[in-house]
């Protein structure tokens, strides 16, 4: 089964990364990259091929398209006469639905839309997936397995992508800024910066790995932390004071909106 991932940004080579450490073999997978020296860079780095866009749908069971949703015409057009009934694309081009890219396509070909983050990087991705009109559970499960090389892969109805999009797309934006308000206060309060940041990150990592492996409500852990009376409730009376956890709810559905508009082609 050859994959073909078209576009190696960030999120490409991501895939790329999680695919060849999961023990795919690279004889089995092809990348597109308009950029010779990155071409170059990624032959070195992982012995892959690297192919222009036709090349690799012609050779590629399964494709990948990774590029930015400005490019999702051009590209259309560009592999369009290459695909072949029984070939799977699965689009994490932010904001296309499945419809679209099924218009532009030959009539029949599964689309699978995706919704990934950057904690794919890592490893640590959490990836959903909406099935278009023409897919069935052979091309679900292909997605699933290509996506779990980089973290948790979940389906999910293709309407509701737009929350997805606001609470696990734009999700890491969210914490980086929470930890970047912790490292400042930190700062603040006389720590040197490289001490508020050691004790802020690792507190996060910390945390995040209580939630998983305990599978506990996050309000059970947080009131085991908070004795009445003590320094954490006062942290967090000032907090709910600020209404910040309005805020977030505000923030997130904020998201939600601009990913809707964006899907509808209502905003650029």
């Amino acid at each position: 089964m050859t994959v073909a991932i078209l576009g190696a940004g960030v999120m490409g080579e991501a895939i790329l990364s999680g695919l060849v450490h999961a023990g795919r073999q690279v004889s089995e997978i092809l990348v597109t990259d308009r950029r010779p020296e990155r071409a170059v860079e990624l032959t070195e780095r992982y012995g892959v091929e690297v192919v222009d866009n036709p090349t690799a749908v012609k050779r590629a069971d399964t494709v990948l398209v990774v590029v930015k949703p400005q490019d999702m015409n051009a590209l259309m057009d560009e592999i369009r006469p290459s695909v072949r009934p029984g070939q799977l694309i699965v689009s994490l081009a932010a904001g296309i639905t499945t419809a679209y890219v099924e218009s532009r396509l030959p009539p029949g070909v599964a689309v699978v839309r995706v919704m990934p983050n950057t904690p794919a990087l890592v490893d640590e991705g959490m990836a959903a997936i909406s099935a278009g009109s023409h897919c069935d559970e052979v091309h679900l499960r292909e997605a699933e397995e290509l996506l779990s090389s980089t973290g948790r892969v979940a389906r999910v109805p293709e309407q509701q992508l737009d929350a997805v999009t606001a609470i696990s797309g734009s999700g890491p934006a969210y914490v980086f800024y929470v930890v970047e308000a912790m490292i400042e206060a930190g700062v603040h309060m006389g720590l040197p910066r490289a001490t508020a940041t050691e004790f802020v990150v690792q507190t996060l990592v910390g945390s995040a790995k209580l939630l998983r492996e305990t599978g506990e409500h996050p309000t059970v852990l947080r009131e085991r932390v908070t004795s009445p009376g003590g320094t954490t409730a006062a942290a967090l009376r000032l907090l709910e004071d600020g209404k910040v956890r309005a805020d977030f709810l505000a923030a997130m559905q904020a998201a939600r909106d601009r990913s809707r508009a964006l899907s509808s082609g209502e905003a650029v």
